[in-house]
């Protein structure tokens, strides 16, 4: 195929994106039709597929691909791994059971709709923290300029195989391997941070980079596997403040981040009663982000009626399950702190507000607390893990 037809398909996806009611802004609109996303792609991605239980990762390399085909992966709005574990696509013997993403080409359309949310315009000077594959720096070179484009990638493979995507599109902004949580104080101060990664709470010197003013446009996420994206405003005497932003937007956790690894465990007896909450709305979008607020170090795994959770501080387990004569839930709970207790007081209070999503949440952050609150600032609030 010519380049016109990827040129075609890109123009295609952008009126989709428009039409969706995604992208508004002419300039971004122009970096989606002008950034080639078959070359961020790299040499090749992983496709899942979803086998009962577990998922199979496939690494489909670009060469062994007919260009159709290959063009019309890249310009699907979808998220493709490119790295798995810290193994990269190109690298792997073969298909892969399990393995946790560690390096991806985000959907275009939420990475577009960041640029978007965070106000980057020509000049403005903008940081990203997670350069991944590099398409995100791309679309950002394009609307503020190459030279106000500062990008930071934690992972030496990935930051690599960005480098070489941005100089094979023509692109040429200051990239940084490093961890992208402590920023980069030499291009600071920043009028825009944009993170396409999550954290459990935002470092504060990488706050101190960012102009009063400015913006950080970040993902807030934690071990029950909760995420909520929020857009936060710069403010004098060190404080950022601002509200979470509405749909679903994910990103992997930074690793400085991500829960401790541990080996197997086992659920023991502990004290047994009837759960105040159903369980299952740990499942729904915000009741997840709610309880993981009230749980910060536990890690969440089960779903519906079997919720289960392990506090990686203390070793403290909650699990549920349904009653034995099917009348509502029972909750099992063992070690110095109960777990559960502290959900169902969470969710409760969300409940009684009217169970908003998180659009209805904002959060604040000041020299001595991070503090994500419901509905205005004096309102009801959870401390996050700092």
């Amino acid at each position: 195929m010519t380049n016109e037809t990827a040129a075609a398909l890109r123009r295609r996806l952008v009126e989709q994106l428009v039409a969706d009611g995604v992208l508004h802004d002419a300039e971004v609109r122009r970096a989606a039709e002008t950034v080639p996303r078959e070359v961020f792609l790299g040499p090749a991605i992983y496709e899942p597929s979803s086998p009962p239980g577990v998922t199979v990762w496939t690494p489909t390399r670009r060469d062994d691909t007919p260009t159709d085909e290959w063009l019309r992966l890249t310009y699907q709005d979808q998220t493709w791994v490119t790295q798995l574990d810290g193994v990269l696509a190109e690298h792997a013997a073969g298909p892969v059971t399990g393995g946790s993403p560690t390096s991806s080409s985000t959907l275009p359309s939420v990475i577009l709709w960041m640029i978007e949310q965070a106000g980057v315009t020509r000049g403005k000077r903008v940081l990203i923290i997670g350069a991944g594959t590099g398409l995100s720096t791309a679309y950002v070179c394009e609307v503020a300029g190459e030279d106000n484009v500062t990008s930071i990638e934690t992972d030496a493979a990935a930051a690599e195989r960005a480098r070489k995507a941005l100089a094979e599109a023509g692109y040429a902004p200051t990239l940084i391997t490093a961890d992208g949580l402590r920023g980069y104080p030499d291009r600071a101060p920043y009028d825009i941070v944009i993170a396409f990664c999550s954290m459990r709470h935002v470092p504060y010197g990488l706050l101190q980079q960012i102009e009063v003013g400015g913006t950080l446009l970040v993902t807030l996420a934690g071990w029950g596997v909760a995420h909520g994206l929020a857009r936060l405003a710069v403010e004098a005497d060190g404080v950022a403040e601002g509200r979470f932003l509405p749909g679903y937007t994910s990103f992997m956790i930074a690793r400085p981040h991500d829960r401790p690894p541990h080996g197997p465990f086992e659920l023991l007896p502990g004290d047994e009663r009837p759960s105040r909450i159903d369980p299952a709305l740990l499942d729904d979008w915000t009741g997840r982000f709610v309880a993981q607020l009230a749980a910060p170090s536990a890690e969440r795994l089960g779903a519906g009626a079997e919720q289960i959770l392990l506090d990686v501080a203390t070793g403290s387990q909650a699990r549920t399950r349904r009653a034995d004569n099917g009348d509502g839930w029972t909750v099992i709970q063992r070690g110095p702190i109960k777990l559960w207790n502290a959900v169902e007081d969470s969710i409760a209070l969300w409940e009684s507000q009217g169970s908003p999503h998180l659009s209805g949440f904002g959060a604040t952050i000041t020299p001595d607390t991070q503090r994500v609150w419901l509905g205005e600032p004096h309102g009801p609030s959870w401390n996050l893990p700092i």
